[in-house]
């Protein structure tokens, strides 16, 4: 059986591993944003940042930011909770992509896992999550990442009608010290 909302919220469990990793089930129901060809949005959580997590009819999930940002970051609901396990700073991984470049993509990745400041806690969420839902690890979850986000069409508007712009962000590693410093 697939791995769904509705499958993972019978999973309280899990539920608060991933709360623990920064993504959190419980919808928004001020609508402040709007896609482009879906009439009713399904919301299924969001972040700490004010982001929301959106469902598409195509099964994709897409992340808003509530800075003016979007785009599809899985394929699947699966995809999504396999990528958050994986690497729960994913959305660091886009803001020092350099624009969308796969390559400063991993070397974002390698950097920020050197980085973190409760390994043991997140290795010991990622290992919760996937034993509680017996979900495989991710294959390259940063590959996937970049896929994804390269290949969204959702078109994202404010509620003043202006168009969201793409999660991948200008930044890269050098341009933040401690990181440079952790991908030396």
């Amino acid at each position: 059986m697939p791995l769904t909302p509705e499958v993972l919220t019978t999973n309280s469990e899990v539920i608060a591993w991933l709360g623990s990793l920064d993504v959190s089930f419980a919808p928004d129901d001020e609508p402040w944003f709007t896609i482009d060809g879906v009439e009713s949005p399904r919301q299924i959580g969001g972040n700490g940042a004010g982001g929301a997590f959106v469902l598409l009819p195509s099964q994709n999930v897409l992340y808003v930011s509530s800075e003016g940002r979007a785009g599809i970051i899985a394929d699947t609901f699966e995809a999504f909770v396999q990528l958050v396990a994986a690497r729960p700073y994913w959305l660091d991984i886009l803001k020092f992509s350099a624009g969308g470049d796969l390559e400063e993509m991993r070397r974002a990745a390698s950097a920020l896992e050197a980085t973190l400041d409760d390994e043991d806690e997140v290795n010991e969420a990622r290992e919760e999550i996937r034993r509680g839902l017996d979900l495989p690890e991710a294959d390259d979850p940063v590959c996937a990442l970049y896929e994804a986000v390269a290949a969204s069409n959702a078109i994202v508007r404010a509620t003043d009608g202006c168009p969201f712009t793409t999660l991948f962000n200008r930044f890269s590693v050098d341009s933040n010290p401690m990181l440079r410093n952790a991908a030396a």
